[in-house]
């Protein structure tokens, strides 16, 4: 069951949202409602019988609702306050799972501030590497997939994109295909920029871990 999560970063007029797997529950997380217009622009996400017009249905709007001034979606209201242990995204991702979701859309996950971008990305490994869930991090200009060992990457990437992997710990035994320079059993220190900026080829791209925890990144060449 896939959960869209519309987050307060940026997100990107491109043709490349129109490919993202169709939603059965969005969850929006404070001022990532303004989302939903867009999304609703490329025809994804889903409606209520008889809707029509833009935009994408929110299923559930949560957060302390101190960012979205100016924002209005139609639905379901769930409101915590400012003092809180958990981030609105945080939040708006436990409500998506408690809805069924075992695979996430995290739209808007980049740009905006550095700390909530970082905090979504770590997260979205530990949700892969704890429960085994699969997690897309989309701005729609880029993107990005938790890499660990319980999880390898298949993913249908546009010819030219830059991809990085990024070691959020030591890793060992990564091997990555589908890019100019292709790696085997190849061990990363953390932090390195070995794996930064690759280029893809062309066809699905591969990587797979031994060990460690990594992002994978995309930049694709978006049309003018």
């Amino acid at each position: 069951m896939i959960g869209w999560v519309l987050v307060g970063g940026r997100l990107v007029d491109s043709p490349l949202l129109a490919a993202l797997p169709r939603p059965d529950v969005v969850v929006a997380a404070d001022g990532g409602a303004r989302h939903a217009a867009l999304l609703g622009m490329w025809g994804v996400g889903h409606r209520g019988a008889g809707e029509s017009g833009q935009g994408v249905r929110v299923d559930v709007w949560v957060g302390d609702f101190d960012s979205s001034a100016g924002v209005f979606v139609d639905a379901p209201r769930e409101v915590h306050p400012a003092a809180k242990d958990e981030t609105d995204a945080e939040l708006a991702i436990r409500v998506a799972r408690e809805r069924g979701a075992t695979e996430l859309v995290l739209l808007g996950a980049f740009g905006g501030r550095f700390d909530h971008a970082l905090t979504l990305a770590l997260g979205a490994l530990r949700l892969a590497e704890r429960d085994g869930l699969r997690v897309t991090l989309t701005s729609g200009d880029e993107w990005g997939w938790p890499l660990t060992p319980a999880s390898p990457l298949s993913l249908e990437v546009p010819p030219g994109a830059t991809l990085s992997v990024l070691a959020v710990s030591d890793l060992r035994g990564l091997s990555l295909g589908g890019v100019r320079w292709p790696l085997v059993n190849a061990d990363i220190p953390l932090g390195s920029g070995w794996t930064v900026s690759n280029e893809v080829q062309g066809g699905p791209v591969t990587a797979s871990l031994r060990e460690g925890r990594a992002l994978v990144t995309v930049l694709p060449t978006l049309p003018d």
